[in-house]
């Protein structure tokens, strides 16, 4: 067994590998640029190294420096991770050469497979179902044009080295590959390295499911079930889950052997994924095709950890050590459910724009058994750390266990509730939707889902009866906290308090004329004198960034930031705006003035900071609705802003090249 291992990553993955080996009693490594010389993975390891500044290309893409890293501080093998070094065939080569144990595949079949023309020939002699499309060189965007006319619309590019939602483009029409084509290409370029890119067809209402491998360094390959990776945006993963509430049993198992059969026929061996395109209207249990193969470990991992009770981790350092595989295809379990959600630092109302910035708090939940099923946070963040532009905007992974998938939901959102960020946006609200959405709990799912479902933005949650009773409850008791009353109100136990002054609690449209008393467990809330109070145990402290409680008997969890007024609840996901009104301003309520904001529609604001790449406009220029206006590039992703209405610009405020802030006036309209 190895004595030390450098991880030749950053963040939760760095963070993931280093539990794992000091597990194992191995010592570990970091390795870190300028941007993350204070960050956890760091903190963690046993030793450290600086690469260099924060762009990638500077630092964690710099393999020479890796390796050089790993020979001064004697380490015997490097884990890559995912993502940067990962599936580069000359790193693995490299370490090889330098006498280091890659903890991954070897180099062949990273070749082999992690080039998307040559894995989908090799698939496709190897009798596996491909998606059609066309697998050669494509010179320049009219023959990317002439392609996609062929094969049909629509039609998918994708940057041939490509992975993680990153250089690819949806086409619905001729003028999508006109626009799409380039900036595919530079994406492939600046993430992967390659610019070379393949168009195939666009299987509408597909399902994506996954095949997770793993073999050994004696030909001993096993398939341990599936994950369904449907819920995508811009093709990038948001929601896991293992097994998949769609695949079959028949269904699995030839899933698994067709991935099984393609990893042999490359010498496969290490953790490795099968990713798969499914048609949700074919019943047969036949309508898959391949997609690629991914020879590394996955973000989504942790799924297929739960339900088999393996840690992929740690498998892939005994293969890389030589040990066999101590379990067969036959010993595979299956064991209840997981659901894995990334919090990402993104801000879903405002269409999921990237968010950078300092997180002032972050207060995950705390990792727990609750119930039959478990909770478990995997970040690489702590209080204090800087979400960067120059990396992945992912701040943690939350996966939830339990035996039905119900409950792992209803275990995500109980979760969701005391999960607390604040200094940048993030999307923990519209995840909290998505597991309490119908449609969601139903399983039927595509990677269409959040488009169909959310096709004018996320706004929140819906608010249930239910919620709304609890909210205006939870209101009340924070305002008696904040005034000192709670005590009063509470009494001593056994010792019934007289009712509290009163208070009006409004809601959006809803308002409650709220008395409270005091109980043996803590208050009794009176919303209506025609239906029985709401029982209420659990304190909160001026300051504290949640309310946790008891509310006849369920526990709720809410965010709480104090307004002028009142209180903004998070809970469920969406925030309420809960005003705390003494009877004298509730009667006048209905009659103030509304502020009416400024009217900022003559500017083309800046949606995210980022950098200004392009202006495909000048002053006295004519625009039409729906025209390409600006390029801004933002966490390695190029965004084009679109003109919403017909006019002319009047004025740019700013140049290609230059750093915009959000809500910059890029463009002043006549």
């Amino acid at each position: 067994m190895f004595n030390k291992i450098l991880v030749a990553n950053r963040g939760e993955i760095a963070c993931r590998v280093m539990r794992t080996a000091k597990k194992m009693g191995i010592a570990t490594v970091a390795v870190y640029s300028d941007a993350d010389a204070r960050a956890p993975h760091v903190r963690m390891a046993d030793e450290a190294v600086r690469l260099g500044p924060a762009p990638a290309a500077e630092s964690y893409l710099k393999a020479d420096l890796i390796l050089l890293a790993a020979k001064e501080t004697g380490a015997d093998a490097i884990h890559p991770g995912y993502g940067f070094l990962s599936e580069r065939e000359s790193f693995a080569k490299a370490c090889a050469e330098a006498g280091i144990a890659f903890v991954g595949p070897p180099p062949g079949a990273i070749a082999a497979m992690g080039d998307k023309i040559e894995s989908k020939k090799l698939a496709k002699e190897a009798g596996v179902n491909v998606v059609p499309g066309y697998l050669g060189e494509i010179d320049d965007t009219e023959h990317a044009v002439r392609i996609a006319s062929e094969i049909g619309y629509p039609v998918m590019m994708k940057a041939s080295a490509g992975g993680g939602g990153k250089g690819m483009r949806l086409a619905w029409s001729e003028q999508d590959v006109r626009e799409g084509f380039e900036a595919t290409k530079r994406e492939g370029l600046a993430s992967f390295g390659d610019d070379r890119v393949f168009i195939e067809k666009f299987i509408e209402s597909p399902r994506h499911i996954e095949i997770q491998l793993l073999g050994d360094q004696h030909g001993n390959i096993v398939y341990l079930n599936e994950r369904e990776c449907s819920i995508q945006r811009r093709h990038q993963k948001v929601v896991e889950e293992a097994p998949s509430p769609f695949v079959t049993p028949a269904m699995r198992k030839a899933m698994g052997e067709q991935a099984v059969a393609l990893a042999r026929a490359v010498g496969y061996y290490s953790a490795g994924t099968v990713e798969l395109i499914v048609s949700g209207a074919d019943k047969t249990g036949q309508g898959f095709y391949f997609l690629e193969m991914n020879t590394r470990l996955q973000v989504e991992h942790p799924v297929t950890e739960a339900i088999t009770g393996l840690d992929l981790v740690e498998q892939m350092i005994r293969v890389a050590a030589g040990e066999k595989l101590a379990f067969t295809q036959d010993e595979v379990k299956l064991d209840g459910w997981a659901i894995e959600n990334r919090v990402y630092a993104e801000d879903p109302y405002r269409g999921f724009l990237p968010s950078t910035g300092r997180l002032v708090r972050y207060r995950p939940p705390t990792a727990e058994t609750a119930g039959e099923g478990y909770i478990r946070v995997d970040d690489g963040v702590t209080e204090g750390s800087e979400i960067s532009m120059f990396y992945d905007p992912m701040i943690a992974k939350l996966i939830t266990w339990a035996p039905t998938r119900d409950e792992a939901a209803a275990l995500q959102v109980q979760a969701l509730d005391r999960f607390r960020i604040d200094g940048i946006g993030h999307n923990i609200d519209f995840l909290s939707a998505i597991m309490q959405h119908p449609r969601f709990r139903s399983g039927e799912l595509t990677t269409g889902f959040i488009a169909e479902e959310y096709p004018d933005g996320f706004h929140g949650a819906p608010a249930e009866e239910d919620l709304v009773r609890r909210l205006a409850a939870v209101a009340v008791l924070l305002d008696l906290d904040r005034s000192g009353r709670a005590a009063e109100i509470s009494g001593q136990l056994g010792t019934p308090a007289q009712t509290s002054t009163a208070r009006t609690i409004q809601i959006g449209e809803r308002r409650f004329d709220v008395t409270v008393d005091g109980c043996d467990s803590g208050a009794l809330v009176n919303l209506s004198p025609d239906e029985p109070p709401l029982e209420v145990s659990g304190r909160w402290r001026a300051g504290d960034p949640q309310f946790i409680a008891r509310l006849n008997g369920v526990e709720f969890a809410a965010g709480v930031d104090r307004t002028r007024t009142g209180w903004k609840l998070t809970a469920h996901g969406a925030a309420h705006l809960v005003e705390v009104l003494p009877p004298h301003v509730a009667q006048y309520r209905d009659h103030m003035i509304e502020k009416i904001p400024p009217d900022m529609s003559k500017y083309l604001l800046a949606p995210m900071p980022g950098l200004l790449t392009r202006l495909h406009v000048q002053p006295g220029d004519k625009v039409e609705a729906g025209q390409a206006l600006a390029v801004i590039e933002a966490m390695k992703m190029e965004n084009i802003l679109r003109a919403e209405r017909a006019g002319t610009v009047k004025h740019a405020h700013f140049e290609p090249g230059e750093s915009l802030s959000v809500d910059a006036a890029i463009l002043e309209f006549e």
